[in-house]
């Protein structure tokens, strides 16, 4: 009821020949805290006018006699504080049909005229007429504004030809008018601006909303790079390493066993880039499960699974890796942080195997009341002096940027230093919720 109390009715649109008090505005049917602003309006220019009614009757009825005329301005009376009275205390059920059949608002203008022909221009029923013009442009625009304060001008032009002999008349009746044209201006401007006001707000609620989807298609576009970075495009990298051996063994040995080693390497690195693939598929198709599970099953033990990929990385580079921690147990992470701290010291540990021609690497695991640091150390030639993110994309390689993004999604602090002895360290910081005992919080409280 609320949403259809202000909307035009299709033959109300701008421009067409029978709209019946056209609006050169309509008001739009989702923007419901305009509708809602003007139906308040409307409601206190009702309660204005009760209380100018109820002030201002009793001055008509000192100036009528006993008879037809004294029944005729007690029911104009009556019936216009009811009708004043209706729209105020039940807006929701009398106010459409108040903006269906403006003839409704022409009868209410008719009883105060009758009141205010009884009384007198300089009569507080004077200041009631200005509610007129008000309401008719605030309901009915710039039409139904100038159609009636046009017929309260002239009902005030009447009231002064009977009252043209007092003092006082002319100059209560001519400022009367002034104050009913200003009325109908004001709400006529009210309604435009706050409709154009809601117009304005949901177009830019769109644009933020645009925006927001290209945000989000973007982060799933770097989500994506990094997912493929980190698994199928490494494998990809080994899978064609792989076949250049087999190929350069073919050429200069026909030992058998030397090219089942490595045909044995090629198809074991295909049969990784595929199951990579798979799992690459299946986290997108099944990427929501993560927000809709309870967080209880997304905990997942940190250890855990740094154990199980060092030791892959070692059985399948070589690469010795030794794993430290604290006396402090990790605490148990969501999926969504021991993904990307696996993928952080995958990254690290492939580019330690390929470019650091390092002979160890460490990883120590360092947890404490607030924070969780882990660092990844090797003993190779390190970085270049002084590099930088943009250098490493430049150059095409782009493990140090997916490192970095991948620390800022969870909140971690990720640092590339080299250390006086050589090598390069890789340390995340990552800060962890504190849980306060049921004691500490005792305390606290």
């Amino acid at each position: 009821m609320r949403r259809r109390l202000l909307q035009p009715r299709p033959q109300d649109s701008p421009g067409s020949a029978d709209g019946y008090l056209a609006d050169d505005v309509p008001a739009p049917a989702s923007i419901r805290l305009q509708l809602s602003a003007l139906q308040a309006l409307c409601r206190q220019t009702f309660a204005v006018r009760l209380t100018m009614l109820v002030i201002g009757t009793p001055f008509a009825m000192a100036n009528t006699t006993d008879g037809p005329s004294g029944y005729a301005v007690l029911t104009a009376g009556v019936l216009g504080t009811m009708g004043s009275y209706a729209m105020l205390r039940d807006w929701d059920r009398f106010g459409p049909r108040l903006l269906a059949h403006p003839t409704l608002m022409a009868l209410d203008l008719l009883f105060g005229a009758v009141l205010l022909l009884t009384a007198s221009p300089a009569s507080p029923l004077a200041y009631a007429t200005v509610c007129t013009p008000l309401l008719s442009g605030l309901l009915y625009g710039w039409r139904g504004a100038g159609v009636f304060t046009g017929l309260q001008l002239a009902v005030l032009l009447t009231v002064y030809r009977a009252w043209q002999h007092h003092p006082g008349a002319g100059t209560s009746t001519l400022l009367v008018a002034g104050f009913c044209v200003a009325a109908g201006i004001i709400g006529v401007t009210l309604r435009n601006l706050m409709f154009r006001f809601g117009t304005a707000t949901r177009a830019l609620s769109e644009a933020t909303s645009r925006l927001a989807v290209a945000e989000a298609v973007e982060s799933e576009r770097a989500r994506l790079a990094r997912e493929l970075h980190d698994s199928v495009a490494k494998t990809l990298h080994g899978l064609a390493l792989a076949a250049e051996a087999l190929a350069t063994s073919a050429g200069r040995t026909a030992d058998p066993d030397v090219l089942q080693q490595q045909a044995t390497l090629v198809a074991s690195a295909a049969r990784r880039a595929a199951s990579e693939s798979r799992d690459l598929l299946t986290d997108l198709r099944h990427h929501t499960d993560l927000t809709t599970r309870p967080p209880t099953d997304l905990m997942t033990d940190l250890m855990t699974e740094l154990t199980a990929r060092t030791e892959d990385f070692t059985s399948r580079t070589a690469l010795p890796v030794r794993l430290r921690r604290t006396s402090t147990t990790p605490p148990p992470l969501s999926h969504e942080a021991t993904h990307d701290l696996l993928a952080i010291v995958s990254e690290a540990l492939e580019n330690t195997h390929r470019h650091a021609r390092a002979t160890e690497a460490v990883i120590e695991v360092e947890a404490s009341a607030g924070a969780l640091r882990l660092r990844v150390t090797d003993d190779g030639v390190g970085l270049p002096p002084a590099f930088t993110v943009d250098q490493a994309v430049g150059s095409g390689h782009f493990g140090l940027l997916g490192m970095t993004e991948r620390a800022a999604r969870i909140g971690a602090r990720l640092q590339v230093t080299r250390p006086a002895a050589g090598g390069t360290e890789i340390t995340i910081d990552l800060p962890l919720p504190t849980h306060h005992t049921p004691r500490q919080e005792a305390a606290h409280a």
